[in-house]
């Protein structure tokens, strides 16, 4: 009882950055209805998927390292009310301009999130934690990830007001989310005033760059497997698979974020030096599965891919997160951690707009295949680098 007592604090946090993740989400089964009344190509929601990337880019560059300034709480509050300010524009939306504003202010939200409720979850966690909190950090971002997909279709399918509920829904979680916030303790004991805050410089602590190189490159193909499979996913499974349901749709995309907890979950078996070649390996597995959907429109080979390349993703993303913070100093743990997201985030972002581009000239299938190509090369060049330069850990 009193173990759990010790981490009520741990979890609460993790619960509130879970909230603000599926809110990055949400729209992600809605799409086709905004297609249907907006009247945009497919070009435009990978562009509007990856305004998203460029928000949280934007916020890691300039405010990463907030936190470790200002304190978590007051980096996570803001987090919180760009989540709402996303959810509104959303809710009031009447054109394009106003999805491209919502995923904006969502991806800012997620930039000032990522770095400092990863450390915040890890120093609020009990003395002799912290392999366990890092899972738990981890655990929320893609959990929520996956929720928010998940949340969006089943309200969109069975529910009234598929374009207004699931937003509504949301801002009243980040509400009671700020609510708990509030009464949690801030544990950055020298503050000092926003004005001392600076855009983040791209160096490193010299005793994290030999980690962070081959961390980098497994995170990199991991989050640019996600972007195409959350932006490409939703639309294949409606113009091949002819599958309309946006509650099936939702748990496909929000299938792939929870084998990545499955694929965290291994790292504590397999060792965080094993578990990122590893990693590459079954993102490659799950790159191969996708291509097989593509070419025989197999729903089956859909919920596979998922599956295998989000325990993929697990086992590369939170190798990289462990070895990452355990080289990091503790006075720079947010900043080093948002630079690994901000390298998550070019490969979120990037590969998704060239997808978008491709569809117009060759289709979705075409364009799909071509961005599995161009990954299987990038994950096999990080395995071979991997496994011929191991992660030094402790």
């Amino acid at each position: 009882m009193d173990s759990d007592h010790r981490w009520r604090p741990c979890l609460l946090s993790a619960a509130v950055f879970t909230v603000c993740m599926a809110g990055t989400t949400l729209p992600t089964p809605l799409y086709s209805l905004y297609q249907e009344k907006f009247g945009f190509s497919e070009l435009m929601v990978t562009v509007v998927y990856a305004v998203y990337a460029l928000g949280v880019i934007g916020a890691l560059l300039l405010a990463g390292n907030a936190s470790d300034t200002v304190g978590r709480r007051p980096v996570l509050l803001w987090g919180l009310g760009f989540a709402a300010a996303s959810a509104v524009c959303f809710l009031c939306a009447t054109g394009l301009n106003w999805l491209y504003a919502g995923r904006l202010l969502s991806g800012l939200s997620a930039g000032l999130f990522t770095g400092a409720a990863t450390a915040y979850v890890m120093e609020l966690a009990p003395h002799g934690g912290a392999s366990r909190a890092t899972f738990v950090a981890t655990a929320a971002n893609m959990g929520g990830l996956g929720c928010g997909p998940l949340l969006a279709g089943v309200l969109a399918q069975y529910a009234a007001w598929p374009l207004y509920l699931p937003f509504a829904v949301h801002i009243a979680l980040v509400a009671c989310s700020a609510a708990v916030l509030l009464r949690l303790a801030e544990t950055v004991r020298e503050r000092q005033p926003l004005s001392a805050v600076r855009p983040q410089r791209l160096g490193l602590p010299r005793q994290v760059r030999a980690v962070f190189g081959p961390s980098a490159i497994a995170s990199f193909v991991g989050f640019a497997l996600f972007g195409v499979f959350t932006s490409v996913t939703p639309a294949f499974l409606g113009q091949f698979l002819h599958v309309d349901n946006l509650a099936v749709s939702g748990l496909i995309v929000g299938l792939a974020f929870f084998s990545s907890i499955a694929g965290q979950l291994a790292v504590g078996h397999i060792g965080v030096g094993r578990s990122l070649p590893l990693g590459c390996a079954v993102l490659l597995a799950g790159l191969a599965l996708f291509a097989g959907a593509m070419g025989w429109d197999l729903l089956a080979l859909v919920v596979l891919s998922a599956v295998v390349g989000g325990c993929g993703h697990g086992l590369a993303f939170r190798g990289a997160m462990s070895a990452v913070t355990e080289a990091s100093p503790a006075d720079q743990r947010a900043t080093v951690i948002s630079a690994l997201f901000l390298v998550a985030y070019v490969g979120i972002s990037l590969p998704v707009v060239g997808v978008g581009v491709l569809t117009g000239p060759i289709g979705l299938e075409a364009a799909g295949l071509v961005f599995i190509a161009c990954m299987a090369i990038l994950v096999s060049t990080a395995a071979v680098h991997l496994l011929r330069r191991p992660v030094p850990t402790t």
